[in-house]
């Protein structure tokens, strides 16, 4: 596993980490146990907001609700997509079961994703962070680069270009057409079960409210924001480690203010070392294992980032 990898430079006892010494067992059981109920609780904000956005276009239709609505819903996306994570690692519900079940129809098939393929290459990510097999090592190598293709980025992402380039290469992937990250042991229609079934219940369930146009809020955010949001999540999570082969500075926290959690860093994504050295850590207790860290001096010299701009600015310092 991941989180037993290296030792941290300056550890108190040889061959144990830092940060594994400053935590008793009975802490480590305590921080990995399960909430199903706070798990439930963030599936209902993620979905409450997704339809308070709904609403609010519902009542007011102007540019300004529809702009802040489509950021509010890619965010939530991506929230929908960190609980699938969750789901990946058994750290949604305590029941194997009820954990995919839920994990699929109500995170993963909504954004078109599926616990099961995103599991298993997701644990490669794991095991193989920032190696030749890190499945995600392109997503964060090109880092940093200038301020002018940062903005061109950006620039794909809200006006769908980013959107549509993965809709094609997920679509390819389900009909196995593709090798590439997360393939599937066997293609068909029958992979677009879930996003087509769940996305009508979406559909539907606006539809019965009155209002079927709000559907392409969903589809639009899906597109543009969530896209955008989910690049800043990457770059955040591991671009530009001060040392690839230190656990504790290849993984990087990223310390989000209330704004930022609404409009960047749902369900304590933000917390990313932390994932990495306890991953089956479920997303509610990351807060806390920080904390503990960082109170008993364990995180003395991890990466550590002071909101998400800051990230940004570093990842887009490469001179014209």
């Amino acid at each position: 596993m991941a989180s037993d990898a290296g030792v941290h430079a300056g550890g108190p006892s040889e061959g144990i980490p830092r940060w594994r010494e400053a935590l008793s067992r009975e802490e480590i059981r305590e921080l990995v146990t399960h909430r199903d109920l706070r798990s439930v609780l963030a599936l209902a904000v993620d979905w409450g907001l997704v339809f308070a956005s709904f609403a609010l276009v519902a009542r007011w239709p102007n540019p300004a609700t529809i702009v802040l609505a489509l950021f509010v819903i890619g965010t939530r996306q991506l929230g929908l997509a960190i609980l699938m994570h969750d789901a990946a690692h058994h750290a949604l519900f305590r029941d194997r079961r009820v954990n995919d079940l839920v994990g699929n129809w109500l995170c993963a098939y909504p954004v078109w994703a599926d616990v099961g393929p995103y599991r298993a290459y997701h644990l490669q990510h794991h095991a193989k962070n920032w190696t030749a097999e890190d499945p995600d090592l392109g997503l964060v190598l090109p880092f940093p680069i200038t301020a002018a293709s940062l903005r061109r980025k950006i620039r794909r992402d809200l006006t769908g270009r980013t959107g549509w380039k993965r809709a094609k290469a997920t679509l390819r992937r389900d009909l196995g057409l593709s090798k590439g990250r997360q393939s599937r042991t066997f293609g068909g229609v029958r992979n677009l079960r879930g996003v087509a079934l769940t996305n009508l219940a979406l559909f539907l369930a606006l539809a019965a409210g009155g209002h079927p146009a709000l559907y392409l809020l969903w589809v639009v955010a899906w597109f543009t924001t969530f896209q955008l949001v989910t690049r800043i999540r990457a770059i955040a999570e591991h671009a530009m480690a001060p040392d690839p082969s230190d656990p504790m500075r290849n993984t990087r926290t990223t310390l989000a203010s209330p704004l930022e959690r609404l409009f960047v860093a749902p369900n304590r994504v933000n917390y990313h070392l932390e994932h990495h050295l306890l991953m089956t850590v479920p997303h509610y207790n990351l807060p806390r294992l920080h904390e503990m860290l960082r109170d008993r001096g364990a995180l003395d010299g991890a990466w550590i980032a002071r909101g998400y701009l800051g990230v940004l600015r570093e990842a887009a310092s490469r001179p014209a």
